[in-house]
């Protein structure tokens, strides 16, 4: 899987690709990240790619002329991909990303060319253009759509195969609408609080049992709403 991001501020993406599971899956070649700069596409002589909106308000909007060549010249380096791509606009009046959807994207034989709006937005007519889907990680406003795209794109890596271990993604929170049960590691006494017993046992069955208890107990605890989808 291929994943091009178009963006204004490439460097926040350089920890992001050289840490942890996104790294490991690069090195396996799972999956692979370009960042580029949306500026590099600019006709503007001081090298602008916002402007003020038509119709007056606050704030400035990432031009359509820059942001159309950009997404253009990323289609012409997929061309040769057997994979179909789509195109993302991380929005807040995109369908909020959940497990579900995450684990849709990672299913399909796609690459993803990622906008990552900043300012005010984009352009309208790039969405129209391109018939771009939106996708939000949540109700609150961030500066940009940088950390929204890593977001969206750990999600989704995380669950391509090979990317981690498979006991890990079938013990995650929200493969199966319960969150995880309370896990403990040494040491066995931390301020007088013990790990529980039966972690210590050896008795994998009762150990089973008793998680799948806790999970229960903790999603009723701290998120009822979905004990009613199972």
């Amino acid at each position: 899987m291929k994943f091009i991001v178009l963006t204004l501020f490439k460097e926040m993406f350089d920890a992001f690709v050289n840490t942890s599971i996104i790294k490991r899956a690069i090195d396996k070649e799972i999956v692979s990240i370009e960042v580029i700069d949306i500026r590099e596409f600019t006709s503007d002589k001081h090298n602008r790619v916002d402007f003020p909106p038509y119709g007056g308000g606050s704030g400035m909007i990432i031009s359509a002329e820059p942001l159309s060549k950009a997404i253009d010249y990323s289609i012409e380096k997929l061309k040769n991909d057997s994979n179909d791509f789509e195109i993302i606009y991380m929005s807040p009046r995109g369908k909020v990303l959940n497990y579900n959807l995450s684990k849709e994207f990672s299913s399909k034989k796609y690459n993803y060319i990622i906008i990552c709006g900043h300012y005010e937005g984009i352009d309208e007519r790039i969405i129209e253009e391109y018939n771009v889907k939106e996708i939000s990680i949540g109700d609150y406003v961030l500066t940009g759509g940088e950390l929204a795209c890593q977001v969206f794109m750990d999600s989704v890596i995380r669950l391509l195969p090979g990317a981690i271990s498979e006991e890990s993604l079938l013990e995650e929170s929200h493969t199966s609408n319960l969150l995880e049960y309370p896990q403990y590691t040494k040491p066995y006494d931390f301020r007088g609080r013990k790990v529980p017993d039966i972690l210590l046992s050896g008795h994998h069955k009762n150990i089973a049992e008793y998680r799948k208890e806790e999970s229960i107990r903790i999603t009723k605890k701290f998120r009822p709403d979905l004990i009613d989808k199972n």
